[in-house]
């Protein structure tokens, strides 16, 4: 946001912090206590450029959304919107062609736009008047990240599934918004314990209402694999069927996966399906005796060990089986990339992790797709294009920092994750129920007061393609689990992946983050309220 309406939007943000404790139980504002719209641009992620100014638009009973005639795809933006808006307002909000007419105001209008290229593929205009609410994109992500800024903007309480008083007010001014990373990911551990499809899309909609566009998805582990693989059945129906500590597992379907993936796409994520090799892999040598060096299956394991496992880099049928599950997987995946693991292969030595990431990083480009890896890729020769997973710490040796570091330089890029940053299974504190500690604790500010483009030492700034959040389930297994590690954290490192470096300031933030509680409550998602976030009262 620019940095001159820093000082008045804090102030609007503080008195909306002060304001907000009762917004889910507020009465009707009255003469005496009129309603007060949310600043301008006090929304999470910060957004690059916001203008306040002019008389704030209010949504009624006889507010329209309008969309572009005949785009279908501004038409899918403005049903989702209305899905948002009529069980809260009560409103009809019918979604309607853009030269309808209305009565009383102009509405919300959602418009497609050949002409504003510089908005890219992912940003927005948002203008607000007396008249209407207008989000201009130049294309369909851009009109749905309007949509979430447009939320925010509007009280908590219209995430409510049922009526609430209002009223529905939204700031006067412009807000024009465009990411600063393409890769904004965010990562669900589906196979230290098993996620239902419906588990899965609940964190997809809490991860879009932050403008994350990536969901990595990590299929499988020593522990169990999640996904179907035809040419491999028992990979999903044993390799599957257990999880940590010796619960019943599961697997997606191929049409289960495809449903993730649509419904990902609905809310413009993009699945990033990852299959961890060569280590990680006990649930597929338990499967198969054959993917062994000795021939024997070792049993399904439910611990939460790591490195112990290994393909047989030697095989010749370990580069038939990755093949297939490659082929499979890359057909279910619409998306650009297939993550390949590549963490934590301390069973394999490192001659064969460079033979068998030579093989197998070709196989990945045979059927269309872009390798991810995690950072340890760049112990071997990471093929071109490929982006490489940066998960270490600041006790990380200064050689394995620039042997990524040197990588960057020769092309590869990166996607930071520093596990004492972003992975969101950390403890908070040393009395967090949830999580694990080997990296440390990471409050609330740890998680957000740093810069990923100057994060690594050596690392060309061009060569950080963007930012992600791994939540690792060894000790989650609900909903609830994932949204007590996720928030407050995911919004932060949202924010450090869309907004530009200048908005990054802890006391600002925090205030902006502390109005999202409010919203948090509406939507039924239960937080760790951090001592250092100043929450609303009650």
């Amino acid at each position: 946001m620019r940095t001159h309406h820093r000082s008045q939007a804090l102030l609007g943000s503080l008195l909306l912090v002060a304001a907000g404790a009762g917004v889910l139980g507020a009465a009707p504002a009255t003469a005496s206590a009129p309603a007060a719209a949310t600043p301008l641009g006090q929304i999470v992620p910060a957004p690059a450029e916001a203008t306040p100014g002019g008389t704030p638009y209010r949504i009624t009973d006889t507010t329209r959304i309008r969309v572009d005639d005949g785009s279908r795809e501004a038409r899918r933006v403005g049903d989702y919107l209305a899905g948002v808006l009529r069980p809260s307002t009560g409103y009809r909000l019918p979604v309607t062609d853009d030269r309808a007419g209305s009565r009383g105001n102009d509405g919300i209008r959602l418009e497609l736009s050949g002409k504003d290229k510089g908005l890219g593929t992912e940003g927005y205009r948002l203008t607000s008047t007396g008249r209407s609410v207008t989000i201009v994109a130049h294309a369909p992500a851009g009109l749905f990240h309007g949509v979430q800024t447009l939320r925010q903007q509007l009280p908590a309480s219209v995430e409510a599934n049922s009526r609430q008083p209002g009223p529905w007010l939204v700031a006067g001014g412009t807000i024009e918004d465009t990411p600063r990373y393409g890769y904004r990911g965010a990562m669900l551990d589906v196979s230290r314990h098993f996620f239902t499809v419906g588990q899965v899309k609940r964190y997809i909609d809490e991860l879009a209402l932050y403008k994350v566009n990536k969901l990595h998805l990590h299929l499988s582990d020593d522990q169990g694999w999640r996904i179907a693989i035809d040419s491999w059945p028992r990979l999903a129906t044993y390799g599957g069927s257990t999880q940590v500590g010796g619960g019943a597992g599961g697997h997606y379907t191929k049409a289960q996966y495809k449903e993730i993936v649509r419904y990902a796409a609905s809310r413009y994520l993009e699945v990033v399906p990852e299959i961890d090799m060569p280590s990680h892999t006990n649930a597929a040598l338990a499967s198969y005796a054959e993917l062994n060096c000795d021939g024997v299956a070792p049993p399904l394991y439910t611990g939460t060990e790591v490195g112990f496992s290994s393909l047989c880099v030697g095989k010749d049928i370990t580069y038939d089986f990755v093949d297939d599950v490659v082929r499979e997987l890359a057909a279910l995946t619409p998306g650009k990339y297939l993550h390949i693991g590549g963490d934590e292969a301390h069973s394999t030595s490192q001659e064969d992790y460079v033979t068998f990431m030579s093989k197998v990083q070709p196989i990945v480009a045979k059927y269309g797709k872009t390798v991810v890896g995690w950072h340890q890729l760049t112990g071997a020769t990471p093929a071109k294009g490929a982006l490489a997973q940066y998960w270490g710490t600041e006790g990380t040796s200064a050689a394995e920092k620039a042997q990524v570091a040197n990588a960057a330089k020769n092309g590869t890029g990166l996607v930071i994750s520093p596990a004492d940053r972003t992975y969101l299974d950390m403890k908070y504190t040393k009395d967090t129920p949830l999580g694990l500690s080997w990296a440390g604790y990471v409050e609330v500010r740890r998680s957000y007061d740093w810069d990923p483009g100057s994060y690594l030492p050596g690392a060309p700034a061009p060569a950080v393609k963007g930012v992600e959040a791994p939540l690792w389930s060894e000790t989650l297994s609900t909903s609830a689990h994932i949204e007590y590690m996720a928030f407050p954290r995911l919004p932060g490192v949202a924010e450090l992946g869309w907004s530009p470096a200048a908005t990054h300031d802890w006391d600002t933030y925090k205030v902006r983050l502390a109005a999202q509680a409010p919203r948090w409550d509406a939507l039924g998602i239960g937080y760790y309220k951090s001592p250092q976030v100043p929450w609303p009262a009650g």
